[in-house]
């Protein structure tokens, strides 16, 4: 008879509980994601730097062109100037360290983001782009063959100060495009 008993009040219960949130009609929640970019021989994507105001550090791409750059202790200028457009080629590669025995028949889509509107990016060289320039950049990259990427900097009626801008990047298997 306890046994039916107890059994009797945990249905309740429950019955309660379900009962309780029959009024829940929806919920929205924002969650952000972050992740890190480490060091491994068997990654889909490589990032290297090419030039000084690019550093790798920590599983992350730092772009710093200004007087606090470590590897610019002495270059004899603070930053750039407002009211210019700046174009650095090959700032940093990127290369499809995938697959082993320089397979080239395994291509990766690469996309690269620039979330500020003063910063483009291009794939290749300037004069000839393989893709870009642009805000949102797409371009394949096949074993054995890595790709340079350039960013443009335009400066035009901005103000004197410090600006930060990040990227991101996807690389999905196969090649970019329909």
């Amino acid at each position: 008879m306890n046994k039916l008993f107890g059994l009797a009040i945990l249905m309740i219960g429950m019955l309660l509980a379900v009962g309780a949130g029959a009024n829940f009609r929806y919920y929205s929640a924002d969650r952000t994601a972050s992740f890190d970019v480490v060091s491994d021989d068997n990654e889909l994507i490589d990032l290297t730097a090419l030039q000084p105001y690019v550093t790798y550090d920590a599983g992350k791409l730092y772009v710093d062109i200004s007087q606090y750059n470590p590897n610019h202790p002495n270059w004899g200028g603070n930053g750039m100037s407002p009211n210019t457009t700046y174009v650095f080629e090959e700032m940093f590669e990127v290369s499809n360290e995938l697959w082993e025995n320089n397979a080239t028949d395994y291509p990766i889509c690469v996309t690269i983001k620039s979330q500020h509107n003063g910063v483009l990016l291009f794939a290749g060289n300037y004069t000839s782009p393989i893709a870009g320039p642009a805000n949102n950049l797409q371009f394949t990259v096949y074993n054995g063959n890595p790709i340079p990427v350039g960013m443009i900097f335009n400066n035009t009626n901005s103000t004197l100060g410090s600006y930060q801008f990040q990227m991101s990047f996807e690389a999905v298997a196969g090649t970019c495009g329909p």
